[in-house]
């Protein structure tokens, strides 16, 4: 039986929020951000096992703050981040312990506390079927392509999607991936995209539009709100 393995990228440096500290340790209603984000995952009969990203130096402060304080007993191992995202998953991909070929990887923004089980087990589903996808909301606003400060065009809203995380790969595929776009240069936006590149198709999953990312102080304020109302 196939295997399913997360991969939590959290070695950002949240220059954007501006509090000081990296965003993934800040206190949602007296949790770590991340703690929230991995818990879900802890919880979820799917995940097997859950891997750790995190800036070297901040190693020791993760494994004490977050995985020994909240017992997350899935979690194997914490990996050293790269210079960028891409890099850091490229890391977790390598480090990840006696995986085969057609197990499954969720990665996940570790800044993402609003992931549920149902998406986990959704985005799984979809990975096994057909080898990757993506978690995704429809847009809600219509979008413009602008060129040095000059609408061009007008993509139909009904075509538009907003990626988000989890996004599922089996794990021959997304290897190969990180492996041919480390060796040519390639930098995505995210790892779908890495998929996209090499041609192979990616199905979408419904996602939430709940599922935000926290970037921003804006972002915290709308986190304590959907706690709030969750409570």
């Amino acid at each position: 039986m196939a295997r399913t393995f997360a991969l939590i990228p959290a070695a950002g440096m949240g220059k954007r929020m501006g509090a000081g500290s990296n965003k993934q340790y800040l206190m949602l209603d007296g949790m770590p951000i991340l703690a929230r984000t991995v818990q879900t995952f802890q919880e979820a009969d799917c995940i097997d096992a859950i891997y750790l990203v995190s800036p070297e130096q901040e190693i020791p402060f993760c494994r004490s703050e977050v995985v020994e304080r909240y017992g997350f007993t899935k979690v194997r191992a914490i990996v050293p981040g790269g210079s960028e995202r891409q890099h850091s998953v490229y890391n977790g991909l390598r480090a990840i312990d006696d995986i085969q070929p057609d197990d499954v990887v969720l990665i996940h923004d570790g800044v993402r506390p609003f992931v549920s089980v149902q998406m986990l087990e959704d985005a799984v589903a979809a990975a096994r079927k057909g080898g990757a996808c993506v978690v995704a909301v429809p847009v809600k606003d219509t979008v413009k392509v602008v060129r040095e400060g000059v609408v061009t065009a007008t993509p139909p809203r009904e075509t538009l999607w907003l990626a988000q995380t989890p996004q599922g790969f089996r794990y021959s595929l997304i290897r190969a991936a990180h492996d041919q776009a480390a060796a040519a240069g390639f930098l995505g936006t995210d790892d779908a995209s890495l998929m996209e590149w090499q041609g192979q198709p990616v199905r979408v999953v419904q996602g939430d539009y709940r599922n935000i990312k926290i970037t921003t102080p804006e972002d915290m304020i709308l986190a304590e709100a959907f706690l709030k109302e969750k409570n």
